[in-house]
């Protein structure tokens, strides 16, 4: 294959006089000095869309892991939480005294405040397994803190004697819907549940299935304990700031109080702080950056030494150093741009593919896709300032050796 001959486009474009939009004559050389060389370019185009795919991919899953992490506190979709103050994070439940319930009430602002039981046990099937479970227990009248989706069944069915409601994870782990369905009886510490809904949430961390009751069943449900209040569930009266009837409930109870944002947060800081996930993936997504910008850097520099010819020639006829270094800056996030593009198209692709099902953490916000941008485009600036060094210091004559 004959290779692109750049001093055609020279001929053409430069040595005749050059008209108006002369800035766009030499864009439009650059562009052709980019796409000429078919294999430098396609090498670019590849290892910046890896790196892209690599940070988006990664960065996904990372923050799918992080909404699991919290999950127990945004399926039930509550303005505050008040917990025992030294709580660390969600799943970490400290039990706290039945009367906080009655002191969160009196709190000046509250508009409302619910008893919530939160509690691991074993659920016996009638074939003879056992699976680890989370009784979750809501207060009866209201079921303040209820999955918003149900799937199958009807929620409030839950009130009747022995009765139950599963989420789809829940089924998932107990053998399918060909073993558990609405109606499908099974033991809770000796005591019997009847499945009558089937709820849909958001799987959680640790992957462990949710049984939800009424409060009152399901205390009876689990040994006798001195404490069993999980947490009180609140909501602030309308025109109150939040943040105002947090700071009072701590005052007056002596309790920890939180928004659910903030629980989220505080949550999830517990995830990284006590496990190995904020290292093990942000060595990943800053590899993946390096690598895309080693072989951008190397290979606009390669790029730059073959054509010194073309810019040289260039530079002879009057072209300033600060138009070649536009038209490296162009070729730069020309393919910096299109990488970009082919990554995320193709980290969505695996997310939509991996991830269908709930299987897969994957959380692709608008954030991450921002911050990769930026982080390209940190990675063209830096590649193309490689090549423009080798600019500066060319000197006109070598078009002449």
């Amino acid at each position: 294959m004959m290779r692109y001959d750049y001093f055609d486009t020279l001929r053409t474009h430069i040595f005749r006089p050059l008209p108006r939009n002369g800035g766009d004559t030499l864009n439009y050389v650059a562009l052709k000095m980019l796409f000429g060389d078919r294999a430098k370019y396609l090498m670019l185009l590849c290892g910046l869309s890896f790196a892209v795919m690599l940070i988006v991919q990664q960065g996904s899953i990372f923050w799918g892991l992080m909404m699991w992490s919290q999950a127990n506190i945004s399926n039930l979709n509550v303005p505050i939480w008040v917990t025992d103050p030294g709580i660390a994070q969600v799943d970490e439940v400290k039990p706290i005294a039945s009367t906080a319930v009655d002191r969160v009430r009196s709190v000046d602002g509250v508009e409302w405040a619910m008893p919530l039981y939160r509690g691991l046990l074993r659920a016996r099937l009638v074939n003879g397994e056992y699976h680890q479970v989370t009784l979750t227990g809501l207060e009866s009248a209201t079921l303040i803190g209820r999955p918003l989706e149900v799937l199958e069944g009807r929620f409030e069915d839950i009130r009747q004697p022995d009765a139950v409601a599963l989420d789809q994870w829940a089924v998932e782990r107990m053998g399918g819907p060909t073993v558990v369905t609405i109606g499908t009886i099974f033991e809770l510490n000796d005591k019997l549940a009847r499945v009558v809904a089937i709820a849909k949430t958001q799987k959680s961390f640790t992957n462990v299935p949710v049984v939800y009751a009424t409060y009152e069943r399901a205390i009876r449900y689990v040994p006798r304990e001195r404490r069993t209040l999980s947490y009180v569930l609140a909501k602030a009266r309308d025109g109150v700031p939040v943040a105002d009837v947090i700071q009072r409930i701590r005052a007056e109870t002596g309790l920890g109080a939180f928004t659910e944002e903030d629980f989220g947060w505080k949550t999830i800081m517990w995830v990284l702080n006590n496990t190995g996930i904020g290292i093990n993936f942000g060595t990943t997504i800053l590899l993946g950056f390096i690598v895309g910008m080693a072989i951008a850097g190397q290979t606009f520099y390669l790029f730059t030494v073959e054509n010194l010819r073309q810019f040289g020639a260039l530079k002879a006829m009057g072209t300033s150093t600060f138009t070649l270094a536009r038209m490296i800056i162009l070729q730069a996030f020309t393919v910096g741009l299109t990488g970009y593009g082919v990554g995320v198209g193709l980290a969505t692709l695996f997310g939509s593919l991996a991830a269908s099902g709930g299987t897969l953490p994957f959380a692709e916000t608008w954030q991450l896709l921002l911050l990769v941008l930026v982080a390209l485009l940190m990675i063209c600036i830096v590649s193309a300032s490689v090549s423009i060094v080798k600019l500066v210091r060319l000197e006109p004559a070598i078009v002449f050796r």
